[in-house]
């Protein structure tokens, strides 16, 4: 399923949160992200809607087995990215920032290419 960048930014965004706070709201995502209440709202609709997303009873907000799936995906990329760029002296924020714009249009075999490069010490 695609999500776009945009829906791949808020689940990577749930996942990090929840891993780093436990309970996530939608208040948390929009402060995380730098986004309006009306924006996230929105995108946490669609991505409900999609089946990525689910919201309880007290407002918390949790991935599903799908929204997962991407979420790790994207969090992955980020990561390894950000390690590759700092490896070659790039500074951290600016590996960082730059990692999060690639992670969205890299290809599964440039992704997999760089992993085993990195693998393998090269």
């Amino acid at each position: 399923m695609a999500v776009g960048e945009s829906g791949e930014m808020y689940l990577e965004t749930i996942y990090i949160l929840s891993k780093r706070n436990g309970n996530v709201r939608a208040i948390d995502v929009g402060q995380e992200l730098g986004y309006t209440k009306p924006s996230v709202s929105r995108a946490l609709g669609l991505l409900r809607k999609n089946g990525l997303v689910e919201k309880n009873e007290d407002g918390f907000l949790s991935l599903t087995k799908a929204g997962e799936k991407i979420a790790k995906n994207i969090y992955e990329r980020h990561t390894v990215l950000s390690k590759l760029l700092m490896d070659i002296g790039v500074d951290e924020k600016t590996a960082t920032e730059d990692a999060c714009r690639i992670e969205h249009y890299i290809s599964e075999k440039t992704f997999k290419a760089i992993k085993s490069r990195i693998k393998k010490g090269c």
